[in-house]
């Protein structure tokens, strides 16, 4: 891995890596199936409990069907089998740090797009459920009780504060943030 250009940092024990801090950097982690005390698949479960959403390459020289299915249903990149090559090693780390990558990018862009809608009003968000529900200006001026042009100059606060220029690219961020929210992602 270091040839390669990766910054490794090893542990003597799932245990141990329990209780190091993980970095707050792009990384996977990369364990054998059969550790002391705590097995690999064991500490991925843990990790999971901890909402420690880190990308995880097995490899193990007694692994079965299975075993694999778990790891993989669980989320495992890769699940490589002893004897593997070097390279096949080094593209499953490749492909996990490119996961990670993705991930936080996105993480940051649902919490950019959570943060800008913490500033809007309650009377912004209530314009915003009313549109974003298919209602017209005029309609949701109804339903709030307010006039229309009201409507529209809270909906164009809101747009402004939430970076976007029309309903349709608002709603396609909102519908990113929940199928993350519901994949588990967040």
């Amino acid at each position: 891995m270091r040839s390669a250009g990766y910054r490794v940092v090893p542990y003597a024990s799932a245990s141990d890596f329990l209780e190091a801090k993980i970095p707050d950097t792009v990384c996977c982690l990369v364990t054998d199936v059969r550790l002391p005390r705590v097995s690999g698949l064991d500490l991925q479960d843990e990790l999971t409990r901890r909402c420690q959403r880190l990308p995880i390459i097995f490899m193990t020289g007694h692994g079965d069907i299975p075993m694999s299915v778990r790891a993989m249903k669980a989320g495992a990149v890769d699940f490589l089998s002893k004897p593997f090559r070097d390279q096949d090693m080094l593209d499953a780390v490749a492909v996990a740090l490119e996961a990670d990558r993705k991930r936080r990018k996105s993480d940051s862009e649902v919490a950019g797009h959570r943060a800008r809608f913490e500033t809007l009003t309650s009377r912004e968000k209530e314009v915003l459920k009313l549109v974003a529900s298919g209602l017209l200006n005029k309609q949701a001026a109804g339903e709030l009780g307010l006039s229309e042009i009201t409507v529209k100059l809270h909906r164009a606060s809101m747009m402004k504060k939430m970076e976007t220029r029309t309903l349709a690219q608002l709603m396609r961020r909102r519908r990113g943030a929940r199928a993350e929210q519901h994949a588990g992602l967040i």
